[in-house]
């Protein structure tokens, strides 16, 4: 299946050009999830990264920025 969509990472419109935003010049990127598998080989390395993205955010609300 082929994604048409784009979403810019600058100004978070959506478009159907590939190369950059027609709105800000800006990168777009594909706005669609990765799809989704029970037998996922690398959940546990996902869950990991996750987690500590979470621990980071908490880190950084904490001293204020």
């Amino acid at each position: 299946m082929v994604w048409l969509l784009r979403r810019c990472v600058k100004c978070g419109r959506y478009t159907l050009k590939k190369d950059k935003c027609p709105h800000c010049s800006g990168e777009v990127s594909v706005p669609h999830p990765a799809k989704f598998s029970p037998d996922d080989k690398y959940a546990k390395y996902k869950s990991v990264l996750r987690s500590m993205a979470d621990e980071e955010n908490d880190n950084s609300r904490e001293r204020g920025c």
